[in-house]
């Protein structure tokens, strides 16, 4: 029994923590979400990731993601969440791509053997590709819908995309995958009502990806809250509990 997880595989049983050995695992998206999976699933015994982030590590995310911590300022969001992930367990294998996934992107990165897929992208259009990606490649997919304008991390739950609500994001992910014949996708979203962002604070905050609009607030609990959710659904699906 490896003593780096002794006391998870007491939980799981030795057969169980074999198929993480084996398992691979692709995180798209490793701001608070996804790198909370991330870290998560390594210290379950993941035993192979692909990680898949556009970002750098800045200092404006080091109070809700994991891996930004001051040294790892500047640099990918994949280099650092790969380097945590061998701090954790130096035997696993760990690709990166720093890249902004799309339809063009995408199509080398999901034509290998991965086990699951964590979605832990923001953006709606490269949301729809990857999910109807893994559906067309029988690839087992859990996505994460809105984390931002969030307090309370206890509202969080897993469901249908078609079952949720409250989530402003969820309502346009069920619209979108309707249009396109996507009738079931399990999901973390939040029941909790999104919190109306501070007119002033909101004004100065912009969102670069999307002009004239504003970033989400965010907290320090709710994303990662809803990434650990998201590994516990992968290895508890991985190792059929």
């Amino acid at each position: 029994m490896d003593e780096s997880f002794i006391r998870t595989e007491s939980i799981l049983g030795r057969e169980a923590m074999e198929r993480l050995r084996n398992a691979a695992v692709a995180v798209f998206g490793l701001g608070g979400v996804g790198s909370a999976a991330a870290e998560a699933l390594a210290r379950s015994g993941i035993g192979s990731f692909i990680l898949v982030d556009s970002d750098t590590v800045q200092r404006s995310n080091i109070n809700r993601q994991i891996i930004a911590l001051h040294s790892n300022l500047g640099i990918p969001k994949t280099a650092a969440m790969k380097n945590r992930i061998l701090d954790i367990n130096p035997e696993a294998s760990v690709e990166t791509h720093e890249l902004f996934f799309t339809a063009e992107t995408g199509e080398e990165l999901l034509s290998r053997g991965i086990s699951y897929i964590v979605d832990a992208i923001d953006t709606v259009s490269s949301k729809i590709e990857l999910i109807l990606r893994a559906r067309d490649l029988g690839i087992p997919i859990i996505s994460s819908m809105g984390t931002g304008n969030k307090l309370d991390p206890s509202r969080l739950e897993i469901a249908d995309i078609h079952e949720t609500s409250e989530c402003p994001l969820a309502r346009v992910m069920r619209r979108e995958l309707r249009n396109r014949g996507i009738e079931k996708l399990t999901v973390v979203y939040s029941r909790e009502p999104p919190v109306k962002p501070d007119p002033l604070t909101a004004a100065a905050f912009g969102d670069q990806k999307r002009p004239g609009k504003t970033t989400p607030g965010s907290t320090a609990f709710v994303p990662p809250a809803a990434g650990l959710i998201m590994a516990s659904r992968v290895v508890r699906d991985l190792t059929a509990r």
